[in-house]
């Protein structure tokens, strides 16, 4: 069982990969490019689509009116940010990102908030990149609408499985769909400008449409519906944080690399998000919050995406062009979830050092990739997907929050690092330097903290309400997990003068069932360890089996006095624990060991049919002080392998007229001499 379950695992994600090899994992910038800006560039399928939503409240004139200054706010604030993180990955180039910012310049308690955000954001890009992948592919083929979360699953178990098997393979693999979404924008808009500029006419099917606005906007109402399609588009700066997560994947030199793929993405990603506006704009694309919002939609059909009409629209006498498009699409928007697959395992491994997370997330598996936390992040973004039904409309809400949190304590701790920086001497070459790229992190600050109140203000009782209350209770979680390893580590550190101090007596108790082989191996393993006092203790809860079993002992003249325990409610558990403890209050300086035979079992019913009463004891007396624990495991044939033994040569048999003690003390020499792993 075990080989095979080795081998499905070997075939899901690949050979196991030694230590030494994690520098082969790193990436140079053509690879990390797709790999950490995957985010950021699906972030452009959907970001133009909801400033149009929000704008359609207020009817189709909104669109020409106001959409194109709402998008210059959008880039404005993009390349704001990216210029600040580009000073991020020079100064902390260990992988920290924001959460090392923030809690070296601003305090733990500020770093374990924005650690929360970004765990947070990790989860909420999986779940909106992936369910805007399944409306996209269902704008292509109406008929999968029905089963959009089944679908949105499948993908994330498929994007799961691509990141297991290590981040340099699961980059080399995303890099084609990536590249081929940056190439289809960008060959849509020039085919675009070809077109305009031989004179052809450039429709959107749904240019001819009505949209029925909500409410007339003016004044304080205008402004607020502004804002919160600004803060709608603002979801193209998802993953631009990623980069200063992930300096360490990168390939020497890492901060050079990594600025300079940030500086790239921005420069494409801002110049698809314009485009794909002007284009939105130039073919006169509508869209509503609903479908019936929209008149002169067909009826029984469903809204496309902005983008899918787009390329329709470009490529009206080039059908190939627009399936290209919508496939690239879907792929990037499904890919997109990488680039959280790859940030937070690894924020999460450098939580889990700083002792804010579990343990297990710390450590890399057999790809080098940090599994637990992959698994982690698949887990939680399925159960989002399932809660809300894979609704894009409804994720995106409680997007962005998280982002524009960490984005705001990073610029400042940023400027607490300049500071500080500056207030300790420098050449005044430096100093120059230093104030200048203090003043791109304090413009930085007070666009990203504008946009957070922008954001909570606009989309608070919209959803972003769940992200509020999720971060603070992740926080607490936080605390009290470090809290509980300081406790631990506090409990456990020796005195600085303790020494090891050997306990007067050691008492050895062997738990009986039956004469059997296990029962007869658990002794001699006792006897080996020559304790102080050896015995072997069985429960009355059958009298006529206690018989036998008293007989068989006899009869065998094994050199072990075996004590029979009363238990006049058929008890097993009980009588042992009390009879344990017993031992224990009499000598509270006495060691007890007890040896508790367990069986090795190779199918999993198998266990449900065995060792119940030993789980049961060992549950209970671990919690005895004093009272050490050993199991002593006797494989079946069933587990994996064992192979037939002769009954008349199995270890630990007594043959009647031999001298029990030299059997059993041959016995012990077998045992441990032993070369064969099956028998050991």
């Amino acid at each position: 069982m075990a080989n095979l379950t080795d081998l499905g695992k070997r075939l899901l994600v690949g050979r196991a990969m030694r230590s030494e090899s994690l520098a082969e994992t790193e990436l140079p910038k053509k690879i990390a490019l797709p790999v950490f800006a995957s985010d950021a560039l699906s972030s452009n399928a959907y970001a133009t689509q909801e400033i149009l939503l929000v704008l359609s409240l207020g009817g189709a004139a909104f669109f020409s009116r106001f959409a194109p200054w709402v998008a210059l706010g959008v880039v404005v604030i993009y390349f704001v940010v990216v210029a600040s993180y580009r000073q991020n990955v020079h100064a902390y180039p260990s992988g920290g990102g924001d959460y090392e910012v923030v809690t070296t310049n601003l305090g733990e308690r500020a770093g374990i908030v924005v650690a929360g955000a970004l765990l947070v954001d990790y989860v909420m890009t999986v779940a909106v990149s992936i369910a805007s992948a399944t409306q996209n592919i269902a704008s292509a083929a109406p008929s999968v609408n029905q089963h959009l979360v089944v679908i949105s699953i499948v993908l994330i178990l498929i994007i799961t499985f691509m990141n297991l098997r290590g981040v340099r393979e699961s980059g080399i693999a995303f890099a084609i769909p990536t590249y081929a979404f940056i190439v289809g924008i960008f060959a849509m808009v020039i085919y675009a400008l070809i077109r305009i500029g031989g004179g052809d006419t450039l429709q959107a099917e749904s240019a001819n449409w009505q949209i029925k606005p909500e409410a007339s906007f003016a004044g304080l109402a205008l402004v607020f519906l502004l804002a919160r399609a600004f803060s709608s588009g603002t979801t193209a700066l998802t993953g631009v944080e990623a980069i200063s997560n992930g300096v360490p994947a990168f390939k020497k030199p890492k901060s050079k690399n990594a600025a300079t793929t940030l500086l790239l993405l921005g420069l494409i990603s801002m110049t698809m998000f314009v485009s794909i506006t002007w284009l939105a704009l130039y073919t006169k694309v509508k869209v509503g919050e609903t479908s019936a919002d929209l008149i002169g939609l067909p009826a029984g059909q469903a809204q496309k995406t902005v983008i899918a009409q787009v390329a329709n629209a470009v490529f009206s006498d080039f059908k190939p062009g627009a399936v290209f498009v919508s496939i690239v699409t879907a792929l990037i928007l499904v890919l997109a979830a990488n680039t959280a697959f790859n940030g937070f395992p690894v924020l999460g491994s450098i939580l889990a050092r700083d002792g804010f997370l579990p343990r297990q997330l710390h450590t890399r598996g057999d790809r080098l990739a940090f599994s637990n936390g992959i698994v982690v992040l698949a887990a939680m973004a399925i159960l989002l997907i399932v809660v809300f039904k894979a609704d894009v409309s409804k994720l995106i809400q409680l997007y962005i929050v998280g982002v524009f949190i960490s984005f705001t304590l990073s610029q400042l701790g940023m400027i607490r690092h300049w500071t500080r920086l500056l207030a300790a001497g420098v050449s005044p070459a430096e100093r120059s330097k230093m104030l200048r790229t203090r003043v791109v992190n304090a413009v930085g600050f007070v666009i990203c903290g504008a946009v957070l109140v922008i954001v909570l203000l606009t989309k608070f009782t919209r959803g972003a309400w769940i992200v509020c209350l999720a971060i603070p209770l992740l926080y607490l979680l936080m605390r009290a997990i470090r809290t509980h390893y300081q406790r631990v580590a506090r409990e456990i550190a020796p005195d600085p003068d303790e020494r090891m101090e050997l306990p007067p007596r050691v008492h050895a108790v062997v738990l009986v069932s039956k004469v059997h082989r296990p029962t007869l191996r658990a002794l001699a393993y006792a006897r080996a360890t020559r304790p102080s006092v050896l015995e072997a203790i069985t429960v009355d809860v059958d009298a006529d089996d206690t018989q036998t079993l008293t007989q068989e002992w006899e009869r065998r003249e094994i050199p072990v006095p075996l004590k029979v325990l009363d238990s006049p409610y058929r008890e097993i558990t009980r009588p042992v624990v009390d009879y344990i403890r017993s031992l224990q209050r009499t000598s509270p300086r006495d060691v007890v060991i007890v040896y508790v035979p367990e069986y090795v079992v190779g199918r999993w019913w198998e266990q449900l049919l065995h060792n119940q009463s030993a789980l049961r004891l060992k549950a209970r007396l671990l919690f005895t002080p004093g009272v050490m624990l050993v199991s002593v495991p006797w494989q079946l044939l069933s587990s994996a392998g064992i192979d037939e033994r002769p009954e008349s040569e199995a270890p630990g048999s007594v043959r009647r007229g031999q001298p029990a003690p030299e059997v059993a003390e041959n016995f012990v020499e077998e045992e441990i001499s032993s070369t064969n792993p099956r028998d050991a």
